[in-house]
């Protein structure tokens, strides 16, 4: 087994540990960044259909769910979503917002991994591909890391130790729950961990009528509890997906009922009841096609047992259509599960963690960052924006800690 020693061991080349060897480089340490995958930045790669959904000009910390809600302040901060569109402009890279603050390259994802790669070959950062972590365990400077390769074995020793490798959302890309196992191993408590940001399942008897929905999107306010999302909805063979559900995801517990509203804003029951002198002789369900898709006006009346023309109707029965729009309530059975889930919900406990450097309190040298931590943004790249900030936390307190 070959030997190496250096200043910083970043396992996980994704958006936080990149950001992280970066900064952790700057004033001249010896850094190692390594990943199991063949390449870089994999999430990066895939996210925002391509384009990469970087950051989110919106970002608070009030966009983000953690056991301790004000543990992402001091990072998001200290490196705003300001600062990353910086450096992505300082690049070239070209952008656009979309709706609600979101920002997208022009080009590719590709642009941000590269952006990445070439501010770690500035500092000097070591990039090792297709490596895996067997064993690591506290030492004199810090930890010893036993790494391996296809053909070989590599102790690292090193003072800095960061686990940068994410949680257990898109397993199909090598995602495990390691990260939550090392900070177990070094008494780190890890808080429940589900998926979030991800589609609702239901029983097959309510699939059974979404069936002819497939492929129907609609905008609506969708709330669980005291939190609500307005954004559009998706009706798939699976079940409901769509940003607003993907957002509300993250709240909804078993047994938790999905209220959802079609037509925000709007007196449904009253615009029927007036339109019932010039739309009086048209059937409901044709009525219905004004104010939502002409699928789901049929699946209204359907589920409401409300059939004919709109003149013959009476007052109960516009009532009932108006709250099927207005106050629709469903509930799922579950989700689809970290297969589908752009993140993990929960994960290493903040209480554990310093909100300044992310370096664990108890263990000196050892930090966390991103998804990997208890702290998971909203849909629309607060995810990103997280692991930038973060990593930018860790690397600039194992910069400013000086090396020996």
């Amino acid at each position: 087994m070959s030997e190496a020693t250096v200043d910083a061991l970043v396992l996980g080349a994704g958006a936080a540990g990149m950001m992280c060897a970066i900064h952790a480089a700057a004033r001249g340490g010896r850094v190692l960044i390594i990943d199991h995958a063949r390449k870089p930045g994999e999430k990066i790669r895939i996210s925002g259909g391509g384009r990469c959904n970087f950051t989110n000009l919106n970002t608070t910390p009030q966009n983000f769910i953690s056991g301790n809600p004000h543990f992402a302040k001091s990072a998001l901060k200290r490196y705003t979503q300001h600062d990353f569109t910086d450096l992505v402009r300082l690049h070239g890279i070209a952008f656009h917002e979309k709706t609600l603050g979101q920002l997208f390259c022009d080009g590719s994802a590709t642009e941000i991994i590269d952006m990445l790669l070439a501010e770690m070959a500035q500092v000097g950062v070591e990039l090792r591909l297709q490596t895996s972590v067997n064993s690591v365990t506290k030492s004199d400077i810090g930890f010893d890391v036993e790494l391996s390769t296809q053909d070989q074995s590599t102790l690292v020793s090193c003072r800095n130790f960061v686990v940068a490798c994410g949680g257990k959302s898109i397993p199909k890309m090598g995602a495990t729950g390691f990260g939550y196992r090392i900070a177990e191993q070094f008494g780190l408590a890890v808080t429940e961990t589900r998926a979030a940001l991800v589609p609702l399942t239901f029983s097959e008897t309510m699939l059974a009528g979404f069936k002819p929905l497939a492929g129907v999107s609609a905008d609506a306010v969708v709330s669980c509890g005291k939190t609500s999302f307005a954004e559009a909805l998706l009706f798939t063979h699976r079940g409901l997906s769509g940003p607003a559900i993907l957002q509300i995801s993250s709240y909804w517990r078993e047994t938790m009922p999905v209220l959802v509203d079609l037509l925000p804003g709007r007196d449904v029951f009253a615009e029927l009841k007036a339109m019932r002198k010039s739309r009086g002789r048209k059937a409901i369900a044709t009525v219905l096609g004004e104010f939502v898709p002409n699928r789901l006006a049929a699946y209204i009346c359907e589920q409401t047992c409300v059939a004919g023309n709109l003149a013959d109707l009476p007052d109960k029965a516009l009532v009932a259509i108006s709250a099927a729009i207005r106050q629709w309530q469903v509930y799922p059975v579950g989700t689809e599960g970290y297969r589908t889930a752009e993140v993990t919900l929960g994960g290493v406990d903040t209480d554990a963690l310093s909100s300044r450097s992310m370096q664990a309190r108890d263990v000196p040298g050892l930090y966390f960052i991103g998804e990997v931590v208890d702290v998971t943004g909203w849909l629309g790249g607060y995810n990103f924006q997280w692991a930038w900030s973060s990593g930018w936390a860790a690397g600039t307190a194992i910069a400013e800690s000086g090396w020996d």
